[in-house]
C-alpha cells in the first residue's frame, strides 16, 4: 500500500505486485526514493462521453530527467490481468518500455487501455500498464479532476488538459493496510403507529 498525500487530500493505492512485480516495484522505487515529493497532478483528461466523471487524472515526475529513473519494462494487461477500471492506477509513457515516474489513476472504467493482442497498432496492441488501485481517496482523484483547467498549456492531445494550479504531491510512502471502515448497524425501524380514531 502506498499513501499518496496532496495538497487536496490522500490517496492511498493498493499495489499489485504479484501480477505486475516490474511495474509496481518500478513505482515503489519513486516512492522509496522520495522521487514524488514536491511533485504535481498536472493533467485532467475529460472524456465527454458516457457517465460522468470519465476521464484520469496524470501526476508524478512530468518526464524530469533530474528525477527520472531507468524505464521499467512493459507489462501488457494481456500479462498481468490488470485491467483499467476505475480506480486504477496505471503507468504514463510514450512508446512501450518508455514509462518512468508519470502514471494516471482512472475514474472511469477504460477498456480501450487495456492491451488488444488483436490490434494491427503496436501501440493499442501493447496498451498500457495498470499495477493496481485506489483503495481510499477518490473523492480526492474527484477533485483533482474537478480542478479549472487551462486553455492554452500543453501541446498536441494534452492541450486544454493541463491543470491551471497542478496539485501538489507532498509526500508519497509505503503504508500498512487501510483499516476496514465497519457499516454503521442499520438503524431500528420506527414502530407502525396505531390507527387514530376517526
Amino acid at each position: 500500500y502506498v499513501a499518496i498525500k496532496t495538497s487536496a487530500g490522500t490517496i492511498t493505492l493498493d499495489l499489485d505486485a504479484a501480477n505486475a512485480p516490474l511495474t509496481t516495484a518500478n513505482f515503489l522505487k519513486y516512492v522509496d526514493q522520495k522521487r514524488l515529493d514536491g511533485t504535481t497532478f498536472y493533467r485532467s483528461m475529460h472524456l465527454e462521453w458516457g457517465e460522468q466523471p470519465n476521464g484520469l487524472v496524470q501526476g508524478g515526475i512530468a518526464a524530469s530527467p533530474a528525477l527520472a529513473l531507468k524505464p521499467v519494462a512493459h507489462e501488457p494487461t494481456s500479462q498481468t490481468g490488470v485491467l483499467h477500471k476505475a480506480g486504477s492506477i496505471s503507468m504514463a509513457r510514450y512508446a512501450p518500455g518508455t514509462a518512468t515516474g508519470d502514471f494516471s489513476i482512472l475514474l472511469s472504467d477504460m477498456p480501450g487501455l487495456d492491451a488488444d493482442p488483436q490490434a494491427t497498432d503496436p501501440d493499442a496492441k501493447a496498451g498500457f500498464a495498470a499495477f493496481g488501485h485506489v483503495v481510499e481517496g477518490m473523492d480526492v482523484v474527484r477533485r483533482i479532476w474537478d480542478a479549472p483547467r487551462s486553455a492554452t498549456k500543453g501541446t498536441g492531445v494534452m492541450k486544454g488538459q493541463m491543470i491551471e494550479a497542478p496539485v501538489k504531491i507532498l509526500t508519497a510512502r509505503r503504508v500498512s493496510a487501510p483499516v476496514a471502515q465497519p457499516h454503521p448497524a442499520p438503524l431500528p425501524e420506527a414502530p407502525t403507529p396505531a390507527p387514530t380514531p376517526q
